[in-house]
């Protein structure tokens, strides 16, 4: 990786240890959330017997300890940036009595495995935040063995995920963001019609294929939103730090005029659309 990459890779690193106590927190409204798009995932590795699986930014846990609970005899090896996010993922692996998974802190673009290593690799919305998603794939492509199988998620584009342009446009409209550099992490850096397909052909991937996904974040109350996307959401926190508390609080009626507007008096139930992209080695 280039200095500007790593760098990415540090901010990353520091963001989502900085963030992890607001994911523990939030869990399992998250998990609800992103479940469907854990599930399209695992119907495609099909995970069983004794066999080694990666999941890449594995955060609190998930899909990794799900397919873990699959295997007889295989193990789990749960892979992340964060060693704040890896230690929620061990909680819950205690918790729910997953002894086959071990946590490793490390750079998808760095994987410290042999090559040719795991039957398979998942990875749930993690790809849009890896510094280069090129390298990343590659280094996919390198620990996986021949004939092994990878699945990832992504976001879908901006006009079919109220859930997030519900805070960030209303942020936009009120603060003066910078324009966000080329290549840079965001949420729907992998959304380009085609984009996924090529890098993972680049790789040397094959019988790629991609499924759109449907979820459904069901926050209830416009209150419950906001205290969840500020306590998760690094950009989000970041953005809301350029501002005063008057500004802060004049953005925080709007997303609630907002969500009373698309809502009224209903649960918020806010649509998501996600793609899940799997190929063979």
């Amino acid at each position: 990786m280039n200095k500007q990459q790593e760098e990415i890779r540090e901010q990353q690193q520091k963001s989502w240890n900085r963030f992890s106590a607001g994911w523990k927190k939030w869990d399992a409204i998250n998990m609800d959330f992103i479940r469907p798009a854990g599930g399209v995932i695992i119907e495609a590795l099909q995970p069983a017997g004794n066999q080694t699986i990666l999941d890449i930014a594995g955060g609190t846990g998930e899909p990794g300890l799900s397919i873990a609970g699959m295997l007889k005899g295989g193990k789990v090896i749960i892979a992340d940036l964060s060693t704040g996010m890896l230690e929620i993922a061990e909680e819950n692996a205690k918790r729910r009595g997953i002894r086959n998974m071990e946590t490793k802190q490390c750079d998808v673009c760095e994987l410290p495995f042999a090559d040719k290593h795991f039957d398979a690799i998942s990875c749930r919305f993690g790809y849009m935040f890896f510094p280069d998603m090129q390298l990343a794939a590659n280094e996919m492509f390198r620990v996986l063995k021949s004939g092994g199988r990878v699945a990832t998620a992504f976001w879908g584009g901006p006009e079919q995920n109220f859930w997030v342009t519900a805070m960030m446009g209303t942020i936009g409209k009120n603060i003066a963001l910078p324009a966000p550099l080329p290549g840079a992490p965001g949420m729907f850096r992998c959304a380009q019609p085609g984009l996924m397909k090529h890098i993972f052909e680049q790789a040397g991937f094959k019988n790629i294929t991609e499924k759109e996904v449907s979820v459904v974040l069901n926050v209830g109350t416009a209150a419950v939103y906001w205290n969840m996307m500020t306590e998760v959401g690094a950009p989000i926190v970041a953005a809301l730090g350029k501002a005063d508390e008057a500004t802060v609080q004049k953005i925080k009626a709007e997303v609630f005029d907002l969500l009373q507007q698309k809502y009224g008096e209903k649960e918020i139930c806010m649509k998501g659309q996600a793609w899940v992209l799997a190929a063979d080695k």
